[in-house]
């Protein structure tokens, strides 16, 4: 019998190769996966409706449409597409009676408001206004909409007019653009004088055609609602009897570049009267407005200083009619990313980054104790309904993977499949989460991920991975841009180390990094490193290189000058060169700013204490440099000068140009692309 027993999985794997034969992770596959994002539940939690992105096989194009899974069902059958082929969709949402979800598609050549049978059917158009809604929010009775728009100030809520601008724009003969004021360009677009404002607009009944006219609610307020360039529809809300809406908006109309103060404004659901300022009182950014069911209490959440883009957001609430905010959870070190109430109105659910991870958490209002509710690995997006809960957590294994559960603590279900479902012969590289003692000797933590083919007793090249913001994390979390698993698919094993600056440790942490970008960061990589050779013996410390994007692009630059012994290639992405020339060129001035201690002109010694082109007769180690041309944020002369630095002293080096990318390198062959020169990069200079 046990003869037996050992021959058979013999048999099978030589008939069965592709199961004898595992691989690592591609950048082809990481591009071909379906992503799946935005849960939805219907208000009695019994279905949950949830968007899925798929690309062709050529990737070139990418389509996202609706799910549909009934949670009372317990068979094995996989979700129901909702919404029809050829359908490209996003921000779905349930109406109060749980018969219908609302979604956004361009399907009419602008992207509009449309609504769908949770039971099946054609998707009916609901408006056609000459424009985009950028986002929606349905009213509580269900009859109307508020929604975002891009218009000139002049023109009101006439959306033609606004249409006829840009008409008349695109068609004159000349092409120069006169500025008078900042923005003059953000993230990766040029100003030309509209704002994101929101509307309101009654829905059309039953067979009436999609309604084209609507209501503006903030053209007298010089700002965008929701904010540029990633703010979304939980920057506003209705008002629980739907007479008002509450909204977040900067209105800085001469400092907006150098401005994080954000305010709640009260605003008339008919438009009439003056927007109320009901958070004038802080000078910092107060956002995400959610009302407590009976309409009398308002929360939020908020930072305290005024210019720090990283400052902790706190919850807050605030009696509706009037008065002085509270602080809930004053002794919670962590901020919290968005406000969701419990149905009793007791509880407030929020993630927030947290030691590595993303996990969710239940503040309660009265004490203010946070406990965690899901975490192991990263939760993207949530949604509550009566006792069901929604979410989607990704990992260092896997992106986003829809569960539901209930709050009560039952069994995590599985609606979608998990990356490895979906790559049933790709290896993928076990992880392990340790810690050392940094600057200041305090304790800092970081990852370690082996590659596919891991084999106890061999060493393995390895690929130092060094995190933008400064104020972010590499954790337990996936990515399709900066992916550990691509590098393990490789053969490299991986280390990233969360040093002072990132999030999920405490303010105070992050706090540390600002006008030290250069020494404290730096003592924590090097100490780092060293304590991951000490303890992972599989890391092959005389075959490494290390990569970076924006803030680790800048130490990439840094570590050229300061740092470069380790070292058998560098990799820098869209990274700061030269810090006086970034205060001035950037966009977001409040950024360097705060993080410099002051403007360049002001402070010039703290822009060039931690400067990298100061150290450029230093550098010796190759470098490749990437960087887009439509990137605001670190302009691409920081790359071109970088690359000319390392080129004029005979270093060896490449640089790998995007005309068409902003920051990030978005576009799916693009992104091939940039994996197969970054791979190709390591190969030549440590091997496999």
């Amino acid at each position: 019998m046990k003869l037996r027993l050992a021959v058979l999985p013999l048999c099978l794997l030589a008939t069965l190769p592709a199961f004898a034969a595992q691989r690592g992770l591609d950048i082809r596959d990481l591009a071909a996966l379906d992503r799946v994002s935005s849960p939805a539940l219907s208000p009695d939690g019994r279905v949950v409706v949830f968007a899925k992105r798929q690309i062709d096989k050529e990737l070139t194009k990418a389509g996202t449409g609706l799910y549909v899974r009934n949670l009372l069902t317990r068979d094995m059958a996989p979700p129901k597409r909702l919404t029809p082929e050829g359908w490209s969709v996003n921000s779905p949402s349930f109406s109060a009676d749980g018969k219908t979800v609302y979604f956004l598609s361009g399907k009419s050549g602008t992207q509009q408001l449309y609504a769908i049978p949770v039971a099946g059917g054609e998707p009916r158009q609901l408006t056609g206004f000459a424009l985009d809604v950028g986002s929606y929010k349905i009213s509580p009775d269900g009859s109307r909409i508020a929604f975002s728009a891009d218009t000139f100030a002049d023109c009101k809520a006439d959306f033609a007019c606004t249409r006829k601008k840009l008409d008349a724009t695109a068609a004159r003969k000349n092409t120069g653009v006169l500025f008078d004021n900042m923005f003059v360009r953000h993230w990766d677009t040029w100003a030309d004088g509209r704002r994101s404002r929101l509307f309101l607009a009654a829905l059309p009944g039953a067979g009436a055609q999609p309604v084209a006219s609507a209501v503006s609610l903030t053209d007298t307020l010089d700002g965008d609602t929701p904010s540029k360039p990633f703010g979304g529809a939980d920057e506003y809300t209705w008002a629980p009897d739907g007479q008002s809406l509450v909204a977040s908006m900067r209105v800085q109309p001469k400092g907006e570049p150098w401005s994080t103060n954000f305010d709640l404004y009260r605003i008339a659901a008919d438009g009439s009267g003056t927007p109320t300022n009901l958070t004038a009182a802080n000078p910092a950014w107060d956002t995400g407005p959610v009302f407590s069911a009976d309409g009398k209490t308002l929360y939020y959440r908020a930072m305290k200083r005024p210019g720090f883009e990283a400052d902790r957001f706190a919850l807050m609430a605030m009696d509706a009619a009037g008065g002085a905010p509270r602080e809930i959870a004053a002794a919670w070190d962590r901020s919290a990313d968005g406000i969701t109430l419990s149905a009793d109105g007791k509880r407030i659910y929020t993630t927030a980054q947290d030691m590595g991870e993303h996990p969710l958490f239940v503040v309660d209002i009265a004490s203010g104790k946070a406990d965690k509710v899901v975490g192991n690995g990263s939760i993207s997006a949530f949604e509550i309904a009566g006792d069901t809960l929604a979410f989607t957590r990704n990992s260092l294994k896997s992106g986003d993977q829809l569960f539901t559960t209930s709050l009560g603590g039952a069994p995590e279900r599985a609606i979608t499949q998990s990356a490895q479902e979906m790559l049933a012969d790709v290896s993928f590289g076990d992880f392990e989460q340790f810690s050392f003692k940094g600057w200041n000797n305090e304790t800092v933590h970081g990852y370690v991920v082996k590659p596919y083919n891991y084999q106890e007793g061999k060493k393995y090249p390895v690929a130092f991975l060094i995190h933008g913001g400064p104020q972010g994390s590499f954790g337990n979390g996936w990515s399709y841009r900066w992916n550990p698993q691509t590098y393990a698919g490789q053969g490299y094993a991986v280390v990233m180390i969360d040093f002072h600056g990132s999030t999920g440790y405490g303010q105070a942490f992050t706090d540390a990094i600002s006008q030290h970008w250069g020494d404290r960061p730096l003592e924590d990589l090097q100490k780092g490193w060293a304590a991951a050779q000490q303890k992972y013996t599989f890391l092959d410390g005389d075959k490494a290189c290390a990569l970076g994007a924006s803030y680790g692009g800048f130490m990439v630059n840094w570590i050229a000058g300061n740092w470069n012994q380790p070292w058998k290639c560098l990799v820098n992405h869209d990274g700061v060169f030269d810090q006086r020339m970034m205060g001035y060129s950037t966009e977001e001035l409040w950024f360097t700013e705060w993080e410099q201690g002051g403007t360049p002109y002001a402070v010039p010694a703290n822009y060039e204490k931690f400067n990298p082109v100061n150290h450029v007769k230093d550098w010796k180690v190759p470098m490749l440099i990437v960087h887009g041309q439509l990137d605001y944020r670190i302009p691409v002369e920081q790359g071109l000068a970088a690359f000319t630095a390392l080129q004029r002293q005979g270093i060896k080096s490449q640089f790998l140009y995007f005309p068409d990318e902003n920051h990030w390198v978005l576009k799916p062959q693009n992104s091939v692309q940039w994996h197969d020169t970054v791979n190709a990069w390591l190969k030549q200079h440590i091997g496999q």
